[in-house]
């Protein structure tokens, strides 16, 4: 029994797909639903050879309590399993544990002779149905694991393990039962993942459409009148020229952001799509920013990691916009234990008590969202240090 935990802990559902109200969500609830009429045949089967065989058995009364133990947790177990508050480990294990003490009970009431050739008095039939549960909760592996046990319980019943899971033909069908309805569970459960994916593929492709058109006719056309008009009346090297050169880059920004692909799921961060925060950090460093990095790679997964350039990208554009002539930006990037640290520092003017509340009240919303929602997306933080002339800092924390 400790095994088959194991296996069922392993690949347990977690969420909606494990309580009370998952045959809302589960893929696997048609299974679910099959499996119970499975099980109840299985229960006719079970009291038709009771009212055939019970002038058999030594305690004839005892039988018959055994018998209806044996509808009663078939009701409760078809119960949890139909409306959902049993496709948990625990209420799986309860069941196997209920059929092993309805086997091994068949030595109290029947003789040597009648165990040594018949069947258990739940009936192999019936004690199909825990390998059944444990397969379509756990997979292949856990059904595997729930045949041998039921396996070995019968052998036991019978009083010649290990001898009879050798010989005894109905072992094999346990197992091959538990390893064929957890293939098909774990089929259901990745088609549904499937499904779900490209279904979010196709929202994300409508969303940029929508955003397409919304900014269009808007703010991209009022950025590159911007650019240009900055660009005609300012020129290069001047204060107006780099604001001209500020909303062209936003302008392609913007434009690559609508037109950009839908992309696909966040990479494993264990696996392959793992990245160098460095790398994205270094193309931001220039004659006005400076970057401190540590020797080693800052690893981070691909979308976490964009998400963190783009909020110091944004950090950066405001300190070009609002910190004055002159102001410089300086960049660090640590790696601390269980968490990624950006520090982003500026010289500038700073920001005054209470302009932060009065952007937002106006529905400026760039520092609340660009930076700190960002940030508290990622299940990290962002923290602002600043004062009048005194420049502002910035540390972004990024749990791993």
């Amino acid at each position: 029994m400790q095994g088959l935990a194991s296996r069922l802990r392993r690949v347990e559902p977690t969420g909606d797909d494990a309580g009370v109200g998952a045959s809302d969500g589960d893929p696997r609830a048609p299974l679910w639903r099959g499996a119970q009429w499975f099980r109840a045949l299985s229960v006719v089967y079970a009291v038709g050879r009771q009212i055939d065989e019970a002038d058999r058995y030594q305690r004839i009364g005892w039988s018959w309590v055994m018998i209806g133990a044996v509808v009663a947790v078939s009701v409760i177990a078809g119960l949890g399993y139909v409306r959902g508050f049993g496709r948990n480990r625990w209420f799986v294990i309860g069941e196997f544990a209920a059929a092993a003490v309805l086997a091994l009970g068949t030595v109290w009431v029947a003789s040597p002779e009648f165990t040594a050739h018949n069947q258990a008095l739940p009936t192999t039939l019936w004690l199909t149905n825990p390998v059944v549960s444990a397969a379509i909760l756990g997979g292949p592996v856990a059904g595997m694991a729930g045949g041998i046990a039921i396996a070995v319980i019968n052998a036991i019943y019978r009083g010649t393990f290990p001898e009879t899971i050798v010989r005894d033909a109905n072992y094999p069908v346990f197992m091959a039962v538990g390893l064929g309805l957890g293939v098909a569970a774990r089929v259901a459960i990745r088609s549904q993942e499937q499904l779900r994916e490209a279904e979010r593929v196709a929202a994300e492709a409508r969303a940029r459409e929508r955003l397409a058109r919304e900014v269009h006719d808007g703010v991209l056309q009022a950025l590159a009148f911007l650019a240009r008009r900055c660009a005609e009346l300012g020129g290069p090297g001047t204060e107006l020229g780099a604001l001209g050169e500020l909303a062209a880059q936003q302008e392609r920004a913007l434009r690559h952001l609508i037109a950009e692909t839908p992309v696909g799921p966040a990479p494993d961060p264990d696996g392959d799509g793992a990245v160098d925060l460095r790398d994205l950090l270094r193309p931001l460093a220039s004659a006005t920013v400076t970057l401190a990095e540590p020797g080693g790679p800052v690893l981070l997964p691909a979308r976490p990691a964009a998400e963190v350039a783009a909020a110091v990208r944004n950090a950066l554009d405001n300190t070009a916009l609002h910190a004055g002539p002159g102001a410089r930006s300086y960049l660090l990037l640590e790696d601390v234990e269980d968490a990624v640290l950006v520090t982003v520092r500026d010289d500038g003017t700073g920001i005054a008590p209470g302009r932060l509340d009065a952007a937002r009240a106006e529905g400026r919303l760039g520092v609340s969202e660009s930076i700190v929602g960002r940030m508290r997306a990622l299940g990290g933080r962002a923290e602002l240090t600043t004062d009048v002339d005194e420049g502002v800092e910035w540390e972004l924390w990024v749990p791993r």
